[in-house]
């Protein structure tokens, strides 16, 4: 198990790795080749050792490691976040107000798909096949997060004065900590709710 875990570990990396370059260039740091093969190389690396670490601390508490994969997958939904916010303020040049709120919002549910599909199958291991029921209490609890992640989002960017960075860098700031503020909500969501394991018959 711990192999297939470190091979997805390692997919993740390469995801992230690709996936921060369009963020580089739109906050405007334009970082030279070696810079941005140096930054790939990084996440190709702590994706394998990110899993490999919450394997070790799983020994001590189990929940540990699942919280290990978790934020390995909540990493990667940052970034597809971030991407979609990203690519959508380089199409239009909006970077606050409604429109930035939308922007948010749309790449908020595209990560929300892929949390899906990574957290049910690969996190808490649940190969029950796709249930209406469990569907709905997924999206259900994502729209909470889905608020808070707006909300946040928006009240940093629309609400507080910038301190001084470029309008791109801000909006990737309120993005960040939209994420951040509904990623605790969505795990314990997740975890005791979504996918919470039904307990064995006796003698099973």
């Amino acid at each position: 198990m711990i192999k297939k875990d470190l091979g997805l570990g390692l997919v993740i990396g390469v995801a992230v790795g690709l996936l921060v370059q369009p963020i580089l260039t739109n906050i405007g740091a334009t970082p030279a080749m070696a810079t941005r093969l140096a930054v790939f190389a990084a996440f190709l690396i702590l994706g394998p050792l990110g899993v490999f670490v919450g394997y070790q601390l799983g020994k001590i508490k189990s929940v540990l490691y699942q919280f290990t994969k978790f934020a390995a997958v909540g990493t990667l939904n940052t970034l597809i976040n971030l991407g979609v916010l990203n690519l959508l303020i380089a199409m239009t040049g909006i970077a606050s107000g409604y429109g930035y709120s939308w922007f948010v919002l749309i790449g908020f549910l595209l990560a929300t798909t892929n949390s899906f599909i990574w957290n049910k199958l690969w996190t808490f291991g649940d190969t029950s096949g796709v249930q209406t029921k469990q569907t709905l209490a997924f999206y259900a609890l994502t729209a909470v997060g889905a608020v808070i992640n707006v909300g946040v989002a928006s009240f940093i960017v629309n609400g507080l004065p910038s301190p001084g960075f470029p309008a791109a860098v801000w909006a990737n700031v309120g993005g960040l900590v939209g994420v951040a503020a509904s990623f605790l909500w969505n795990f314990l969501g997740y975890k005791f709710f979504v996918f919470k394991k039904k307990p064995e018959a006796p003698g099973t």
